[in-house]
C-alpha cells in the first residue's frame, strides 16, 4: 500500500480481534476468515494489534505471523490497513515499528511508554525516534483514556510544534472546547474517536474512528459512517441508540464487574454473530461467559435491529 497522508486517514476502521484457541494458541484459520469478511464488508480500513488484538500479550514471532497474514491479504486487495506497534516497551515498540516497514502498511500505530509516566520531553523524544523509524510511514499516536499519560489539545499542539511529525491520533475525545482546541492544531493531522461517538465527531471535526461499532458488525459499522457523511440526521438517531445499547449492556461487565476493554470488544463481536471468534482472551485476563451472548444479542436486536438487517454476513448462533 501507498503510505497515508494525514488528511487521509479517516472513516470507520476495524481492529483485528485476536482468535484464540482453547489452549491459548492462535487460531490462524480464523484470522484469515477475520480478515477476509473484514475486507469484504468495505471497511475503510483494518488496523492490527490494537487492544482487542491483544498485542501486549503476542510474542515477536506471533505479532510477526499475524501481520504478515494481514499485510499480504490487504496489500493484494487494495484495503488500506495499520499495523499496530504498540507494547510496554520502548525498545521492542521500536523494533516493532521496524519490522512493519517491510509489510507496506498505510499507517502504524505506537501508545506512549507505559511502565512509568514520561515527561514531555521524553514523550518528544520518544515520538520523534518512532517517527523516524517509521518514515515515509505515518505514525498514529493511540492515547487511551486508561493511559498513563493522557495527552490533552494543548500537548498535542505542543508535540507538533516540537517539530514531531505525527500523522494522527486515537483519543477518547471531549466536549466541544475540546474539539476547538483538536482544530486548531498547526499541522494536518487525523483525529479519530470512539466509534459509538461518531456522528458526534465527526460533526465537530473528528475524522473518524477507530471503532468498537465495527466489532459489533462491522458492515453495519460501514452502513453507519456513509450516513453520518452524507448528512443524514437519522445518524444522530441511531448513534442514540448505540449508546443505550452500550451503556446498558456493554458499560455494566467494566465499571460493575471489572472486565477489560477487551473482554467487551470479543463480546460485541459474539453478539453480533459475524464471525465466530469466541469471547476468550489470554491469560491471565478474564474473558466473559459465552452464556452471556445470546441474552444480549435479543437485548441487541431490540433496540439496533439494524445489526442484523442489510446485511449479507453469515449469522453465528454461539461463539466456539
Amino acid at each position: 500500500m501507498i503510505p497515508l497522508m494525514a488528511q487521509e486517514i479517516y472513516g470507520n476502521w476495524a481492529t483485528l480481534l485476536l482468535p484464540l484457541n482453547t489452549d491459548d494458541s492462535i487460531n490462524y484459520t480464523q484470522l484469515e476468515a477475520e480478515i477476509d469478511t473484514l475486507i469484504s464488508c468495505g471497511v475503510d480500513g483494518i488496523y492490527s494489534n490494537g487492544t482487542a488484538g491483544e498485542f501486549y500479550n503476542q510474542t515477536e514471532e506471533e505479532f510477526d505471523k499475524v501481520n504478515t497474514l494481514l499485510a499480504k491479504k490487504c496489500n493484494a486487495s487494495a484495503m488500506p490497513f495499520q499495523i499496530g506497534c504498540s507494547h510496554m516497551s520502548p525498545i521492542i515498540s521500536l523494533e516493532r515499528v521496524k519490522r512493519a516497514r517491510e509489510w507496506q502498511p498505510s499507517a502504524i500505530q505506537v501508545i506512549l511508554p507505559d511502565w512509568f509516566v514520561p515527561s514531555m520531553p521524553e514523550i518528544i523524544d520518544f515520538l520523534k525516534v518512532m517517527v523516524e523509524a517509521a518514515a515515509p510511514i505515518g505514525l498514529i499516536l493511540y492515547n487511551p483514556p486508561h493511559a498513563k499519560r493522557k495527552l490533552l489539545p494543548a500537548d498535542f499542539k505542543e508535540i507538533l510544534n516540537e517539530g514531531v511529525s505525527l500523522a494522527g491520533c486515537k483519543v477518547a475525545g471531549g466536549d466541544e472546547q475540546w474539539y476547538r482546541d483538536m482544530r486548531d492544531l498547526p499541522v494536518p493531522f487525523s483525529v479519530f474517536i470512539p466509534g459509538h461517538n461518531l456522528a458526534t465527531g465527526v460533526s465537530h471535526g473528528a475524522h473518524g474512528a477507530y471503532s468498537n461499532v465495527a466489532c459489533l458488525n462491522p458492515q453495519f459499522a460501514q452502513q453507519w459512517y456513509q450516513q453520518i457523511k452524507e448528512g443524514d440526521e437519522k445518524s444522530f438517531e441511531l448513534q442514540g441508540r448505540i449508546q443505550q445499547f452500550m451503556d446498558e449492556c456493554i458499560v455494566p461487565y467494566i465499571r460493575d464487574k471489572a472486565y477489560s476493554n477487551q473482554a467487551v470488544d470479543k463480546l460485541m463481536a459474539a453478539v453480533g454473530g459475524w464471525t465466530p471468534i469466541s469471547t476468550r482472551l489470554r491469560w491471565p485476563y478474564r474473558w466473559i461467559p459465552e452464556e452471556d451472548v445470546l441474552p444480549l444479542r435479543k437485548k441487541c436486536a431490540q433496540l439496533l435491529p439494524e445489526v442484523f438487517m442489510n446485511t449479507d454476513l453469515k449469522l453465528f448462533n454461539s461463539s466456539k
